[in-house]
């Protein structure tokens, strides 16, 4: 689970830089401001997500169920809210209508709530 983990946060990292760029440049041209900002929300938290992966991955021994918890609700997390306000943002664009994915994002950012809530937990209990 660590190297699982600790991959996550490397290629949530590379793709927020990836798609960050893309956003600024080529999407800066095709969308609206708002639908824009949208999408660098989106990757905004796949970093943020990037760098919790990344530092949980070498703080957690991943022993215990709950360990491995955190990880994972980040993980799916992260992929729930981000990749959904990417396609939400580019919906106009690809000419579909992807609206059923809205309620998609807030179960995305729940998830990572709950993720930040067991590493808390963990920090409090193991007094790190």
């Amino acid at each position: 689970m660590k190297t699982i983990t600790l991959v996550f946060g490397a290629v949530y990292g590379m793709l927020s830089v990836i798609l960050g760029a893309f956003g600024a440049h080529a999407l800066k041209k095709i969308l609206s401001v708002e639908r824009l900002e949208s999408f660098e929300t989106g990757v905004r938290y796949q970093m943020y997500a990037a760098f919790f992966l990344l530092v949980a991955g070498y703080i957690l021994k991943f022993e215990t169920t709950s360990e491995k918890w955190v990880s994972i609700l980040m993980i799916a997390g992260t992929m729930l809210f981000s990749f959904s306000i990417y396609f939400l943002s580019l919906q106009d664009y690809l000419g579909a209508n992807l609206k059923f994915l809205g309620p998609i994002t807030p179960l995305g950012g729940l998830l990572m709530i709950l993720s930040w809530g067991m590493l808390i937990l963990y920090f409090a209990k193991n007094k790190i």
